[in-house]
């Protein structure tokens, strides 16, 4: 693998992967594995209070000496403590999503951070340029978490990115092996960004029965759905068929915020309610069949980035 791209030189690792931050299951131990095998990774702060932030970040630091970042929306009500504990952490990298980036990127800036903002269009793009991020991650319809409301997919989105910006170009949505990530180099990515995979590894934070159901998902058995609230992918379930009842007999926004309630994730992806839980993953999660290291996983990826490289040389 080439490994002389941008992306490789602002983060400093070996390999231009980003794992992502994902609420519930992306803690230390996905984020040091991550590291250690070579590529960025992140802790994600959305689903931790300030005080086990903090927590994750030693202990990350414990288990690696490999540079590593947090992910932090930017609509969490502890947005101040959770940068406070950023920077007396000396994290030294932070994603940014879900918010403004021009409300805490001068911040982080100040402090010598580097900081990438998740988008889901060009326009978004630009404005996370002009704010005076380091990167930008574009993050397709096909991904998991929260998502775009145009449902622009990866194969329209990254073009779209790449010819609206100069900065380095971060493709997601739809990751989910070597293959998925020559296609987005060659749209203009400068590097992938990786997520459902990643759940269904050892090391994810993910409970086993939700690691068990991504890996026993298959083609469409994944929604967006509650656009009116934020986008969100969804396993259906009877969580899922419940949002659908609302939809059908025209629910106002107020009776789905309701239904969504507080810790409906956290009861899905870290308690394992596969029933009344909120199961977000990606289009990707179709394709994932076995539960495997992130260090296995990292090797499979380069592996088949590398044969796909030398078929194309072929033709």
């Amino acid at each position: 693998m080439e490994i002389n791209q941008p992306i490789c030189q602002l983060f400093g690792i070996k390999y231009p992967i980003v794992q992502a931050g994902m609420i519930w299951c992306s803690g230390w131990e996905l984020a040091s594995a991550a590291a250690n095998a070579g590529i960025l990774g992140i802790i994600g702060a959305g689903s931790m209070y300030p005080d086990i932030l903090r927590t994750h970040i030693r202990k990350c630091k414990a288990a690696t000496d490999k540079p590593f970042g947090v992910n932090v929306p930017l609509l969490y009500p502890d947005i101040e403590q959770l940068m406070d504990i950023i920077v007396e952490e000396d994290v030294k990298i932070v994603f940014t999503s879900a918010g403004n980036p021009k409300t805490w990127t001068g911040f982080l800036k100040d402090k010598g951070i580097t900081v990438v903002h998740v988008v889901s269009s060009a326009r978004f793009a630009q404005k996370a340029a002009a704010a005076g991020v380091d990167a930008v991650v574009a993050e397709g319809f096909e991904a998991g978490g929260h998502n775009g409301r145009e449902e622009t997919t990866t194969m329209c989105l990254i073009p779209a990115v790449r010819d609206a910006i100069d900065i380095p170009l971060i493709a997601a949505g739809g990751i989910g092996d070597g293959r998925a990530m020559l296609a987005a180099m060659a749209l203009g990515a400068d590097g992938v960004q990786v997520g459902s995979r990643f759940v269904a590894s050892v090391e994810s934070s993910a409970h086993q029965s939700f690691k068990d159901v991504v890996v026993g998902a298959a083609e469409g058995s994944t929604v967006l759905t509650l656009k009116e609230i934020t986008p969100v992918r969804l396993i259906r379930n009877k969580f899922y068929q419940d949002v659908m009842e609302h939809y059908a007999r025209c629910a106002e926004v107020d009776e789905l915020r309701a239904l969504l309630g507080r810790g409906r994730a956290k009861k899905g992806m870290f308690e394992g309610d596969l029933d009344e839980g909120e199961l977000e993953i990606g289009q990707v999660s179709g394709t994932i069949k076995e539960i495997k290291t992130v260090k296995e996983i990292v090797e499979e990826f380069v592996a088949i980035y590398n044969s796909s490289v030398n078929k194309i040389k072929m033709v």
